[in-house]
């Protein structure tokens, strides 16, 4: 058993959708998210804290891109129409407000999505010189495409590599460091600048006074997984001269947005007491909930866990203990025997090229 936990990295941001198909075929076509890990209709039975105290029925899929970075959780409620926010979502308002994807030319990306049509914004220059541009997808969630670090693969065609961080509004960025520099590692700072930001006025409510603080880890992310996953930042953004709303006021998980960020980890135990001791208990733990010693997720296993940040936003804690490789095959990768510090060879995690999905197979399934 660790004694202390370990943070591979950021295996997903959950996005709540209307429609699983369309939405991913979108994901896939722009952000290149075509490689499926696991695919699971189901009942979510123990997040009954966040879906108003009833099981509720879901879909669900995990998609990443092999060229790098974290991956989405594409997830629809089946039989419950998912809302969306009751009022316009601000800039520094309470909770994931955008996502952060990776690329290795900020310059050729934005050209990419320009020919596409893309609902989109011109270049920016954020608080530390670099460019970075702002896109919506069609649901208007908006995505910050940035220059990253830290590719597995390169495959020719695909601008991006997917999830690497995520901006987040926060009522008080110290208080939330306690979790995000305290808990989940990201402990060094890039940047602390307070006032108004040319890269923000076009935002809703962005030409408001912020705090923005932009942190990186100092430890790299080891772990099964941390090859693809690679590193990652985190944006906490506080707004000055309002009191910002919680983007998920009065409705579910699950609901319409991004509704939680997912970290890969290793030593569920160790963390649990770690997260107790500094005050961000566990509010939803498979483990201690089912009382078995792995959670079945459909085509995957392992452990989950939740914890809210001072303002309530969603953090999710994964150990993987089982994952498909080749499912046609029966070739699963049983995570449980292997150093839990030692990457995944390549040629192992390029196998998860076999999970590719196409358009074809994602426009046909939307239509059944």
């Amino acid at each position: 058993m660790l004694k202390e936990k370990i943070v591979c990295g950021i295996q997903q941001i959950g996005i709540g959708v209307s429609n699983i198909y369309e939405a991913w075929n979108w994901y896939r076509e722009n952000f290149g998210m075509d490689i499926r890990i696991f695919e699971d209709a189901a009942v979510a039975e123990l997040m009954l804290l966040y879906t108003g105290g009833e099981p509720r029925k879901r879909h669900a899929a995990l998609t990443m891109n092999l060229q790098g970075g974290g991956g989405f959780e594409i997830w629809q409620y089946v039989g419950r129409t998912p809302l969306k926010a009751d009022h316009e979502i601000l800039t520094g308002d309470l909770g994931i407000y955008i996502t952060k994807i990776k690329t290795r030319d900020v310059r050729s990306a934005y050209e990419i999505f320009k020919k596409k049509n893309n609902d989109l914004q011109s270049l920016l220059k954020g608080p530390d010189g670099k460019e970075h541009f702002f896109v919506k997808d069609p649901y208007q969630n908006i995505f910050q495409i940035v220059e990253g670090n830290g590719w597995f693969a390169n495959e020719p065609g695909k601008p991006t590599g997917a999830a690497y961080g995520a901006i987040i509004g926060v009522s008080d960025i110290d208080k939330a460091r306690q979790v995000y520099s305290g808990i989940l590692g990201f402990d060094t700072v890039v940047y602390d600048k307070t006032g108004k930001f040319d890269d923000l006025k076009n935002l809703p409510g962005g030409d408001g006074s912020f705090r923005r603080v932009l942190l990186h880890h100092s430890k790299p992310h080891i772990g099964s997984f941390s090859r693809i996953l690679g590193p990652s930042e985190m944006e906490l953004i506080q707004a000055l001269d309002r009191k910002p709303a919680k983007i998920f006021e009065n409705r579910f998980w699950g609901d319409l947005g991004f509704i939680h960020l997912c970290f890969d980890i290793k030593g569920m135990n160790a963390l649990r007491d770690e997260c107790r001791e500094k005050g961000f208990a566990f509010t939803v733990d498979s483990t201690n909930t089912m009382k078995t010693d792995t959670f079945d997720m459909g085509e995957a296993a392992g452990h989950f866990a939740y914890i809210e940040d001072p303002d309530g936003t969603l953090i999710e804690f994964v150990e993987t203990d089982k994952i498909p490789i080749l499912k046609k095959l029966g070739w699963y990768i049983d995570l449980r025997k292997r150093d839990p510090e030692k990457a995944l060879p390549d040629w192992i995690l390029k196998s998860l090229r076999f999970g590719r999905v196409t358009e074809r197979q994602l426009l046909k399934a939307t239509d059944k």
